[in-house]
């Protein structure tokens, strides 16, 4: 499977990386055009934002389910926190997506309801994110898919049957192109719950799809394990500035110096990851011939010499036959003198 979003392929050939900016713009435009440029700086494909209003999320007494020293109100409810955010305009959407355009970098946004979705198609985006929280959000899922436009799909806290009806929702209402999101929903995850090992089980029950990693961890590597694991979509979580207020997300996003080495551990994952057979390479070759052993004479031996074990030795170079065939040497005759180290081919024997 691969496909287009905007100018980006989603394919198993290169990993996609996704900064997660989310409201890390605070409500105002000119943080979010420094998000973009760090992003493009960072060398990032797509960068995504969230799109969402507090009453449409959440009710007003829903508890957190983080914890960050910085809240406003810290016994605060989710309506607290999101409600402080969730004023970013449609003419500063609209503004934001040119300054992406202009800079080369795709956007993205997650919508939490059904008039975010509306608002970013109106506003032409080339696909979505659904949020872990929204897996088992039936309505949104099939309204989203009926947009047609490509999905990836976080799955954060859920249990593969509830992945699998997702998948299934989506497909069945017109998603043909979509990543399924590998995520621990904790922020942020420590490193013994990142759980990468199931991408092999997500490879398993879905093996045409593209895999990724919405990854939490406050490690800069992780992403690069992933990919060894078969990811080639990541997101990571993205600021330009740890130390801003408001946000719960800065202080666990990387910034541009943070997804720099990110991509560079992921690029390097991807050049080591080879091409997933146990084959000889062209690059070992060379070495194959020469490292290897042939059966060889073990002294200088006459014409019409019956061989035995002790007239053969196991030398380098392996150009001649190999030391699984001895027992295809052993007891013929020579048809030349041969000496010492002679490296014996088939055509010596009779």
């Amino acid at each position: 499977m691969s496909f287009k979003f905007g100018n980006v392929e989603i394919s198993n050939r290169r990993t996609t990386i996704i900064a997660e900016a989310g409201v890390n713009h605070l409500g105002r435009s000119d943080y979010a055009h420094l998000l973009v440029d760090a992003a493009v700086s960072a060398g990032v494909d797509i960068i995504k934002f969230q799109t969402y209003t507090a009453e449409k999320l959440t009710i007003k007494s829903a508890p957190r389910f983080w914890n960050w020293e910085g809240e406003l109100k810290q016994s605060g409810s989710q309506y607290d926190s999101y409600s402080q955010l969730d004023k970013f305009t449609r003419a500063q959407y609209a503004d934001l997506i040119e300054y992406c355009a202009k800079k080369n970098i795709e956007f993205m946004s997650t919508p939490f309801d059904f008039d975010a979705v509306d608002l970013l198609m109106e506003l032409g985006v080339n696909g979505f994110k659904i949020a872990s929280c929204d897996i088992t959000n039936k309505a949104l899922l099939t309204y989203i898919a009926e947009t047609r436009k490509p999905i990836f799909l976080s799955t954060g806290a859920a249990e593969m049957s509830e992945i699998q009806r997702a998948v299934e929702t989506l497909t069945d209402h017109g998603t043909t192109d979509f990543v399924i999101m590998h995520c621990t929903l904790c922020y942020p995850t420590d490193i013994e719950n990142a759980n990468l090992s199931a991408l092999i089980e997500l490879r398993n029950e879905f093996p045409e799809a593209i895999l990724g990693l919405s990854d939490h961890t406050l490690e800069a590597a992780t992403p690069s394990y992933a990919v060894m694991l078969g990811a080639r979509v990541i997101e990571k979580h993205f600021t330009f500035d740890k130390s801003l207020p408001l946000s719960a997300d800065h202080w666990l996003s990387v910034d541009e110096f943070g997804m720099k080495a990110l991509i560079e551990g992921v690029r390097f994952a991807e050049k080591s990851y080879g091409s997933g057979k146990k084959e000889v390479l062209e690059v070992e070759i060379l070495a194959r011939q020469n490292a290897r052993r042939s059966i060889v004479a073990s002294r200088n031996l006459p014409l019409g010499h019956i061989l035995s074990r002790e007239d053969v030795e196991f030398k380098r170079p392996g150009t001649g036959i190999d030391p699984y065939s001895l027992d295809l040497v052993i007891g013929r005759t020579l048809q030349i003198d041969v000496q010492k180290d002679h490296i014996i081919s088939f055509g010596d024997l009779s």
